[in-house]
């Protein structure tokens, strides 16, 4: 991971994780890929995720003082990036945006219900480097299991502390389905979940989304740049 990454080179940085820091690399055989250096893992939480709609741990070492685990590259940088940075020379289709949530949501599946342990991502959202990404062929994946728990199938309810996200997370063993419902209406609306309305106030576009279905306005919260194709 030191010749990988220039010896963790400042430059090579591109984002950072709540439990450590994402750099990327190049292997001998000029592979691109991720390299998280993380600030503390255990061994269960690096079970394989057999699932394409999920970025692909090629290989860790928990030898070293601080763990390294590595990724795959994925070039095209996150969905945040896509719905919502002016300029941007790729923009998502309304049958584009309807795969990404079909896709995340067979990823959620399958953590939920068909890996051999139940797991639990609980920090689904657009926003981070490693969270909903999408490939070369434009494949929604999810990664940044920073925070993800795995629990016994009869487990109902588990506590621990993770950092909130404003206008995503909701404390609770469903985050996940808080967080995805908030990137639905993400996807749907192209605006971000917190936006300011003054230099002094801020409103959260899930209270939007309130009270134009309380009005029966639902279609006015569609971005403009898709509206016509829905």
């Amino acid at each position: 991971s030191w010749r990988v990454t220039d010896k963790f080179n400042e430059d090579k940085i591109v984002g950072q994780a709540g439990q450590g820091t994402i750099y990327e690399g190049m292997l001998e055989d000029g592979n691109i890929v991720i390299v998280k250096r993380s600030e503390k893992v255990g061994r269960k939480r690096l079970e394989e995720f057999i699932n394409e709609e999920m970025v692909k741990l090629l290989g860790c070492c928990l030898e070293t003082e601080v763990p390294l685990i590595v990724y795959e590259f994925i070039p095209n940088k996150n969905l945040y990036r896509h719905l919502h940075v002016q300029n941007n020379d790729f923009s998502l289709s309304w049958e584009r945006r309807l795969w990404i949530a079909i896709e995340v949501t067979e990823a959620l599946s399958y953590l939920h219900s068909k890996a051999s342990i139940q797991i639990y991502h609980r920090d689904i959202k657009s926003t981070n480097i490693l969270n909903i990404l999408i490939d070369e062929e434009y494949i929604a994946k999810i990664s940044y299991f920073g925070t993800s728990r795995a629990i016994a199938i009869n487990q109902t309810h588990l506590t621990t502390q993770v950092k909130v996200t404003l206008g995503y997370f909701k404390k609770s063993d469903k985050s996940d389905v808080h967080g995805f419902s908030m990137t639905l209406v993400e996807l749907m609306s192209g605006q971000n979940l917190v936006f300011s309305t003054s230099p002094t106030k801020t409103k959260s576009l899930a209270m939007q989304l309130i009270t134009l279905m309380e009005d029966r306005r639902l279609f006015d919260i569609l971005d403009a740049r898709i509206k016509e194709h829905c």
